[in-house]
């Protein structure tokens, strides 16, 4: 999504990329980021939270309209109920390695037989 902002920014269209993963985002250089430190997935808010959803879409329309200098960043002053899932974000270890593995088999089985039209 990244890399499609910085075309259309090219193009001369505005853009806001929304998301969670600041390091990746910012390392593409897009002109304007909002920044939510949530779990990957989130980027608009908590599942059902419809009064932070639009208070995070409001925020991006903001950044839209004052992004005062190029590759602009703001983070949101929403927090996540819980740290929890930082200590399990991306974690491989004996517990979960065979349980990971099988699902990528399977999400690689799936996309080949996307392909294959089956």
């Amino acid at each position: 999504m990244s890399l499609v902002a910085r075309h259309l920014e090219g193009q001369g269209v505005p853009t806001v990329v929304m998301g969670c993963a600041r390091d990746i985002v910012e390392e593409c250089g897009v002109a304007r980021f909002l920044f939510t430190d949530f779990p990957l997935g989130n980027p608009c808010g908590k599942p059902r939270d419809t009064q932070m959803q639009l208070s995070i879409v409001g925020n991006a329309l903001n950044l839209l309209d004052r992004a005062w200098m190029p590759r602009t960043t703001v983070q949101t002053p929403f927090h996540w109920d819980s740290d929890a899932w930082r200590d399990a974000f991306m974690r491989v270890d004996d517990g979960n390695r065979e349980a990971l593995a099988r699902a990528g088999e399977e999400r690689r089985r799936r996309q080949a037989e996307f392909r294959t039209g089956g």
